[in-house]
């Protein structure tokens, strides 16, 4: 009996026990559903900071918002015009010598990208000559010399040849695109590298007459008379006075350099100032006038100086240094010089 008692005894002991652990244990969840409380629709974390009975959470670095992505960029599709292309200044035409009418025909040779058109004459000389001016490339070759040497000679001198012929072309281009002298009362003339005022009257019969004290060139021409006679007038008058300043320019830089030329002629050509032959004749371009004295003089010595170097040498140059000593500076000044005077004739 007495065991039984003690075993109810024990019994309700344990049933204490075992209500008290069964507390404990509810306990928690009891906590844990006690943790979240809704409010509406929210839910409220009532523990989320209860540092007495949890360990606080790690502290996870807070990464930096994201930039905010732009919308796409919308581009209507508008209609593209075409961008026009953008035009390149050309090469001004390579001059060509005129074609003779009863001579032999023109040569024509490529050189690089550019068909180079030259007149060949033939003669007693022991060398190829070249000459460029605003008619283009003139050969001049001895009777001996093949047609096939003539060639690879320019060929040589391709480089040379192309880019005086620009140049020349170029001039020429430019000098046409200068407005003309109007030929009336009150016109300003290039004369000495100063200007002269032209000064029209009426009279019976053409005849000029300068005034150096007023720099005026007075010209009288019949009321019937045309422009093109009045042009003539004023060359005429150029002309005597390029010949009178000519010869005594000669003399004076013959006697510097000690030679003696048999003859001088005026020329016309476009842009080619003088020139000298083995006969000792000389020709001065009567358009020379318009120049300055010193460009004048420079042209002088220059040919006089082919009376003793009958080519463009170290030598030649020498000469010409000589008697004329900024002669470098004199021809660019020519060059310079001629693409700036107005068109006076045809």
């Amino acid at each position: 009996m007495d065991r039984i008692r003690n075993a109810r005894h024990f019994a309700s002991r344990l049933q204490r026990w075992l209500d008290g652990i069964s507390a404990v244990i509810q306990e928690p969840t009891l906590r844990q559903q006690m943790k979240t409380i809704k409010v509406g629709d929210q839910q409220l974390d009532l523990f989320a900071h209860d540092v007495s009975t949890s360990t606080p959470p790690a502290v996870r670095p807070t990464a930096p918002p994201a930039p905010p992505v732009a919308p796409p960029l919308h581009v209507p599709a508008w209609p593209v015009a075409p961008v026009p292309p953008v035009a390149l200044p050309s090469s001004p035409p390579l001059p060509s010598p005129p074609r003779p009418a009863d001579g032999p025909p023109l040569r024509q040779l490529q050189l690089g990208s550019h068909l180079v058109e030259f007149a060949l004459r033939r003669s007693t000389r022991r060398s190829i000559g070249f000459m460029i001016d605003d008619n283009g490339l003139r050969v001049t070759a001895p009777k001996r010399v093949t047609l096939a040497e003539i060639d690879n000679a320019i060929r040589a001198k391709q480089g040379w040849i192309v880019s005086k012929l620009l140049e020349r072309g170029e001039r020429k281009v430019q000098r046409q695109q200068r407005p003309p002298v109007a030929w009336v009362d009150g016109a300003v003339l290039p004369y000495l590298g100063g200007e002269i005022t032209l000064r029209l009257h009426q009279a019976p019969r053409h005849r000029a007459s300068f005034q150096r004290e007023t720099n005026e060139l007075h010209v009288w021409v019949t009321p019937t008379g045309s422009e093109q006679q009045l042009k003539e007038k004023v060359k005429g008058w150029f002309q005597h006075e390029a010949r009178q300043l000519f010869e005594a320019r000669l003399d004076l830089y013959a006697d510097k350099l000690g030679v003696r030329y048999d003859a001088l002629s005026l020329s016309s050509a476009g842009t080619r100032w003088g020139s000298c032959t083995i006969e000792r004749k000389i020709r001065l371009n009567w358009r020379l006038i318009h120049f300055a004295l010193p460009l004048i003089d420079y042209v002088v010595a220059h040919e006089l100086s082919h009376l003793l170097e009958m080519n463009h040498s170290a030598r030649f140059w020498a000469t010409v240094e000589s008697i004329y000593p900024d002669y470098d500076g004199a021809k660019q000044a020519l060059r310079k010089r001629s693409q700036e005077l107005p068109v006076l004739f045809n």
